[in-house]
């Protein structure tokens, strides 16, 4: 990189003032600006940067300044699309070979694919194995089971290009469903084998796996971590890495060490935090030697020795340790913490997790807008939205993803913002374009979220997805011809196709119960795509097994023909509205996106209606919204 010091190294805190000459980026913010920008989402400034990190921030920027100047950052999925192609030998050999190793010991078992595996870890054996969407299928089940349901993943041993692609789809659908950043990531990627993005998704759905258990619904024994209910709710708001920090630090504390550990880079790279770790969790394993040799290698080595005795199987070397790869360390703390993560199994302050509310409808529908959020490709990934939305900005940048332009950037404070007036003035913002685009606002005030009023901020972020799916559905048509979309148009499209294909099914309303057997939504797919549903897998919807495995199938289906749909088995079983509503929405509108000529119906347009035939016969118009998609 021609942006290296003499010394031959970047840093973090090197970043802001050597992109001083970069288009968009340069020209819009100031050095301090980036400098700020970038302090807040790496405090650590010593860090070294390699092509992959410098190539994130420069998006995360690019994004961040084209929000300032009201501009969409039209150009940053251009630019990483060329990039990605000097990037093949840039990726990381060891993260590679580590990622292998996962593959080979988490699927080996796997029936289809016990015909590939293991692959080689020295060989690009992977990028092959990919290319038909299986493998990547699986591992996402691996890391939140049952996300997928494998009836409708394509495993014949020869695939169709077409086949192909409904696996690839399904796979990146399903990833954002679960927390993955997919947004300049395409099936064709995967079909042209991208080295870069492919490992980059693989990096997401194994960290996600990892760090499952980093949360108090799995592992109620991290209440010790805290002292009183306060921390507990702040603990809960924590993402993931942060609990793993946390949780090493609250070990290390037991031994000799004296320092904080703040990052899975530097910090570990010297192994000692390390060897005191696995002296406090296994103390059986210890080895002397491990603590008095005075070479990081050779200490890291012995590091990996202790793990490996104590049974804890590990994906990285010694180098990785010492090299300081975050990714890799991460991976490998989160192993440890989940072989053996020397928590009370009869701690007293598990009683403060029975005074908390569980309100399991509230957790489900902010996993829905979070990963909805998430999808949008903003500036800052979020973990929590009563947390992370309280400044206002990440909901700026949603709205004007939505609605491009209009957000007032000029009178927008941007992160890090210390003083709380201006969290407010954000806040204020956001309910005052709610109100512009006719939300239900009735006694909500900019406070409200910066208080993190769960009860509004859900409220809010409905009326935010609902206005999403409508434009989408608005700008399939000429902007000239008809009235707006409305949730009596879905439904009435709904029981219209299913109607036209020879079926006897309908529903009311998008709350009918009789829907939660999901033989309705299958029926829908049918109609829109008649070979989307194997109807010897559907179940005839009697009992709760029964229906739950339509519903997880429906899921499915929709995702792979293309609808991008956050909502769980459960909010079809329990026909929950506003998870219905975007389902039916979604596949409407993968539907009426089809060229004309490619529709697959049996019915013809006109017979859906003078209204819905406006939409489905004008030309598709929908680049505007792109960036939003479902």
């Amino acid at each position: 990189m021609s942006m290296r010091r003499e010394s031959g190294k970047l840093t973090v805190g090197d970043l802001a003032s050597r992109m001083s000459r970069l288009k968009v980026v340069g020209e819009n913010l100031s050095e301090q600006e980036r400098a700020d920008f970038i302090a807040d989402l790496y405090p650590t400034l010593n860090d070294e940067v390699d092509f992959e990190f410098f190539l994130k921030v420069y998006l995360k920027l690019h994004a961040h300044a084209s929000a300032r100047t009201g501009s969409p950052a039209k150009n940053s999925l251009a630019f990483l699309k060329t990039a990605t192609t000097t990037l093949l030998h840039t990726i990381s050999e060891s993260e590679k070979a580590s990622y292998v190793a996962h593959i080979n010991n988490y699927l080996a078992q796997d029936g289809f694919l016990n015909k590939y595996l293991p692959i080689d870890p020295s060989s690009n054996d992977l990028f092959e194995i990919v290319k038909d969407g299986v493998l990547l299928c699986k591992l996402i089940n691996v890391a939140v089971p049952g996300t997928i349901d494998e009836r409708a993943i394509n495993t014949k041993r020869v695939l169709n290009p077409w086949e192909r692609n409904e696996n690839h789809t399904l796979c990146l659908n399903s990833a954002k469903a679960i927390g993955c950043t997919v947004v300049n990531i395409g099936t064709q990627d995967f079909i042209e084998g991208r080295r870069h993005l492919v490992l980059g998704l693989i990096s997401q759905i194994i960290k996600i796996q990892l760090l499952a258990d980093l949360n108090l619904k799995k592992t109620p024994q991290l209440v010790e971590l805290v002292d009183d209910s306060k921390d507990v709710e702040e603990l809960m708001s924590l993402p993931p890495e942060k609990i793993l920090l946390r949780w090493m630090n609250f070990q290390l504390k037991k031994s000799p060490y004296k320092k904080t550990v703040t990052n899975f880079s530097t910090d570990v790279k010297d192994a000692e935090a390390y060897a005191h770790l696995l002296n406090v969790l296994a103390p059986e394993h210890s080895n002397p030697s491990t603590l008095a040799v005075k070479v990081p290698l050779q200490r890291a080595k012995l590091v990996l020795e202790h793990a490996d005795r104590m049974g804890c199987k590990s994906y990285l070397t010694a180098k990785d340790i010492v090299d300081g790869s975050p990714n890799l360390n991460l991976a490998f703390v989160a192993h440890i913490f989940q072989h053996r993560n020397g928590l009370s199994t009869q701690t007293k302050q598990i009683s403060f997790l029975e005074s908390l509310p569980d309100d399991a409808q509230v957790s489900r529908e902010e996993r829905v807008f979070r990963f909805w959020i998430n999808s949008l490709g903003n500036s800052t990934y979020i973990d929590n939205v009563f947390e992370d939305l309280r400044n206002g900005w990440i909901l700026l940048e949603t709205l004007d993803k939505v609605s491009p332009g209009i957000v007032n950037w000029k009178v927008a404070n941007k992160p890090p913002i210390k003083l709380p007036f201006k969290k407010v003035e954000n806040c204020n913002q956001v309910i005052k374009i709610g109100k512009q685009l006719k939300f239900s606002l009735v006694n909500i005030a900019g406070n409200d979220i910066v208080q993190g009023n769960k009860k509004l901020i859900l409220a809010y972020l409905w009326q935010l997805m609902r206005f999403n799916i409508l434009q989408l559905l608005k700008n399939l048509r000429f902007h000239s011809h008809g009235k707006e979309i409305t949730d009596v148009d879905i439904l009435r499209w709904a029981n219209t196709k299913v109607s036209n294909s020879g079926s006897q099914s309908r529903m009311d309303s998008f709350k009918d119960k009789s829907l939660s057997d999901g033989i309705f939504f299958l029926e829908l797919l049918s109609a829109v795509q008649p070979r989307s549903a194997n109807w010897s897998l559907v179940t005839k919807g009697i009992t709760e097994e029964e229906k739950k495995m339509n519903a997880t199938y429906i899921i499915s289906i929709a995702r792979k023909l293309g609808c991008s749909i956050f909502l769980l088995p459960e909010d079809i079983t329990e026909v929950n509205q506003k998870m219905i509503l975007t389902l039916t929405a979604s596949i409407m509108y993968w539907f009426l996106k089809q060229p004309v000529e490619e529709k697959p119906s049996a019915t013809s347009d006109s017979e859906n209606g003078s209204q819905l035939e406006t939409i489905s016969n004008s030309t598709i118009d929908d680049s505007t919204s792109e960036s939003s998609l479902e």
